[in-house]
């Protein structure tokens, strides 16, 4: 099951068309992409059994962030070896944990406007939260994930250094900062939930490629570190790391300028792809 957000409106991918939720269930469940995450069991039971003959075509530059609006959006760090290694830092013993504003949020394609500074891509694997999550076993983990999406963590390298310590939320939270898409993808569509190919493409040179395989923490562990602290409320996303390759771990350093055009994957899910303005 692919969920996504078109033109603001909830809907179902299916056969290289859009289902438009709200009048596929006569109206049961609403046209808001964001609150189907608060009754995501019934949602979920629902679209198992619906009749999806009647997807229509759609633009791909309609999608918006299929996740539009979460109360909580946390953001891993280092949670790959060798982008520990290229940043410089020891392999954390615990997650790394920072945010990125809701503001910065915005959808699969589209121009995003430079800032003045050091701006670096992350591709990431993001995953998105369907039932409360609190005090949750690693074991039990993926039960709570409703599914997963692409997100890059758009980084603003002066910002985020600008003063000790490093401001990461700061940093990683202009507009447009943190794409989303093109669509939530319900984990029995991964022949391995724990081992998924994701990677980006600056003007056609591939800069990361890695496998989530090669999280320090995974998914469910993510789940239960965050979970031990505070409750993981539906429709929350974890953007939860990215691997080497990044501007500013490659020698020299490499940075996004004006008219780049930056390509985000996740097999399994699809791609982003994104033009870079200026400001």
């Amino acid at each position: 099951m692919r969920i996504a957000n078109l033109a603001g409106r909830l809907v179902l991918l299916a056969d290289g068309g859009a289902v438009d939720v709200e009048r596929a269930s006569g109206g049961a469940f609403g046209p808001d992409p964001q609150a189907v995450y608060e009754r995501w069991d019934e949602f979920a039971a629902w679209a198992a059994g619906a009749d999806l003959g009647s997807a229509e075509p759609y633009e791909v530059a309609d999608l918006g962030a299929p996740v539009p609006a979460p109360r909580q959006i946390f953001a891993i760090g280092l949670n790959y070896r060798d982008h520990a290694t290229e940043s410089g830092f020891a392999v954390p013993e615990h997650p790394v944990v920072f945010t990125k504003f809701v503001s910065s949020l915005t959808g699969p394609t589209g121009d995003i406007r430079l800032p003045e500074g050091n701006v670096d891509w992350e591709v990431e694997l993001v995953a998105v939260i369907g039932r409360r999550a609190y005090r949750v076993d690693e074991a039990q983990g993926w039960d709570y994930v409703a599914g997963l999406t692409i997100g890059q963590d758009i980084s603003d390298r002066v910002t985020q250094f600008v003063a000790p310590p490093p401001q990461f939320s700061m940093g990683k939270s202009f507009p447009g900062f943190g794409p989303m898409g093109p669509a939530v993808v319900t984990l029995d569509e991964f022949p391995d939930r724990d081992d998924i190919e994701l990677g980006c493409d600056l003007n056609g040179e591939s800069m990361q490629k890695g496998r989530t395989s090669d999280m320090i923490f995974s998914v469910p562990a993510l789940v239960a570190r965050l979970s031990a602290t505070l409750p993981l409320l539906p429709g929350d996303v974890i953007f939860t790391g990215t691997p080497a390759g990044v501007g500013q771990g490659r020698t020299p350093a490499t940075f996004l300028s004006v008219g780049d055009e930056l390509v985000t994957y996740v097999k399994g899910i699809g791609e982003m792809r994104h033009r870079f303005v200026a400001p």
